[in-house]
């Protein structure tokens, strides 16, 4: 059993399952064979309905209600109910999907790039649409180029939804004429959310050089980024409701200027053209290669290791199988101390792997999440959940985890052996003095809560 094995398993992947870290010959191998190849996914994922055909049941749903109130009926619950039943699906599908992955590296990535383009469930209809963002936007190009996977993010249902880019409407454009000369008193105009969002957090960064001129241009570039309706397909029959739609009419007409490069206007492809250029711009490279480096390795990342990840970045045009090879393959990653401190996310996927546990309650997974802090598909804004100790690692989240760690050890301590287990999904990370802790428990409950609270499964 070898060291690096255990770092592949719980820093790169998403934590050590029995037998696991003793079955790895070639840890570096073994994490890159995972970037091969079409995603892999259990059933639980893939029989999740499209988001299209959510968005329209309960887009009918919330009609129906609305009508049954302004009848003066009682609305009935339906459409709230359908959206739980959604969101608790998705969730316990991604829960499981983690915690019996054979490929936890490829599916870590995946969580990564979620959280990087984070959409927030705090809204309606987000619960019932934040999961299937996920499968997608993101799961569908983790391996493939970051400007395929930015279009595909920026054109879903969820994002449009999220930061309300499908009200946002050109000044100039038919509809908002129309809407300044029939309400003259309400701003129905351009929303910048969408293009905010789009420079500081998922392309160039708050330090990538961007100003508020451009944040307005690409808003404007972006009006008429929309979700096709019913109503829309009456007048034009390619439209499928439910899904993206370039609606022309509410588009700002004209060329614009976006970091500096001119675009003229050529409908839908002009905002397109814009996001290929975002996803390879040294700004955009810098920005998401720093982030992973923090993620993988430290909260602090070397600096070499980004480097290397934005030299591959650039020289790919933002292959992200390739940059992921390089941080596979760069020595700094593979530093024997564990830098990260798990995230509560984490923290559980890593419980349940080390127990071969397979979630199946979805009230229970959402109190534990609950509990310790991360919601699911909740960070609260567009910035997604912190990434670093001085977040996750406070006494309070720490007692919470030794709570939720001994209701664990009390329902499994008396099938499993608690020292058997930390040498097996720990490795040769556990040191003397924890090994010495969990030998000398006075129960099997306590020894299991000790593997779990140890400072070794505590980090990655």
């Amino acid at each position: 059993m070898s060291r690096n094995a255990a770092i592949a398993t719980n820093r790169f992947g998403l934590g050590a399952r029995p037998g696991e870290i003793a079955n790895i010959d070639d840890p570096r191998r073994w994490l890159k064979s995972q970037l091969e190849g079409a995603p892999r996914v259990s059933s639980r994922l893939s029989q999740l309905s499209g988001s299209a055909s959510v968005l329209n049941q309960i887009v009918a749903l919330r009609q129906q209600r609305n009508e049954m109130r302004k009848a003066g009926k009682e609305p009935g619950k339906q459409y709230g109910k359908t959206v739980r039943e959604q969101y608790a699906a998705q969730v316990l599908a991604r829960y499981h999907e983690a915690a019996v992955t054979t490929h936890p590296f490829r599916e870590r990535l995946v969580h990564f790039f979620a959280n990087h383009f984070a959409v927030s469930a705090d809204k309606q209809p987000l619960p019932a649409l934040a999961g299937l963002f996920e499968n997608e936007a993101i799961r569908a190009h983790v391996t493939g180029r970051f400007a395929d996977m930015l279009i595909a993010v920026e054109q879903h249902p969820a994002m449009l939804t999220y930061l309300d880019n499908q009200r946002s409407l050109g000044p100039n454009s038919t509809i908002g004429r129309r809407a300044a000369k029939r309400r003259p008193d309400r701003n129905l105009g351009l929303n910048e959310n969408l293009a905010r969002e789009i420079l500081e957090l998922h392309t160039l960064g708050v330090s990538g050089g961007y100003t508020q001129a451009d944040v307005t241009s690409l808003a404007n570039v972006i009006t008429g980024w929309s979700i096709g309706a019913d109503n829309d397909r009456r007048r034009d029959s390619s439209v499928r409701p439910g899904e993206f739609y370039f609606r022309r009419a509410a588009h700002e007409p004209g060329a614009k200027t976006v970091v500096g490069k001119r675009y003229p206007d050529t409908g839908v492809e002009q905002g397109v053209r814009v996001l290929r250029d975002l996803a390879t711009h040294p700004a955009t490279a810098r920005h998401v290669s720093t982030k992973l480096a923090r993620h993988f390795v430290a909260d602090e990342p070397p600096t070499e290791l980004i480097d290397a990840l934005t030299k591959t970045w650039l020289d790919t045009a933002g292959d992200l199988a390739a940059v992921a090879r390089t941080l596979v393959d760069h020595d700094s990653a593979w530093q024997a101390a564990p830098q990260k401190y798990k995230s509560a996310h984490d923290f559980v996927i890593s419980t349940f792997r080390a127990l071969q546990h397979e979630p199946d309650n979805a009230k229970r997974l959402f109190g534990m999440l609950e509990q310790l802090g991360q919601p699911p598909y909740r960070p609260g804004s567009p910035a997604g959940w912190p990434d670093t100790a001085a977040h996750w690692g406070s006494a309070d989240g720490l007692y919470k985890r030794i709570e939720w760690a001994s209701a664990v050890g009390g329902l499994a301590g008396r099938q499993t052996k608690p020292l058997t287990l930390a040498r097996a999904v720990i490795g040769p990370s556990l040191s003397a003095a924890t090994t010495k802790a969990i030998a000398g428990a006075a129960s099997g409950e306590q020894g299991l809560t000790l593997v779990f609270v140890s400072p070794e499964f505590l980090r990655r």
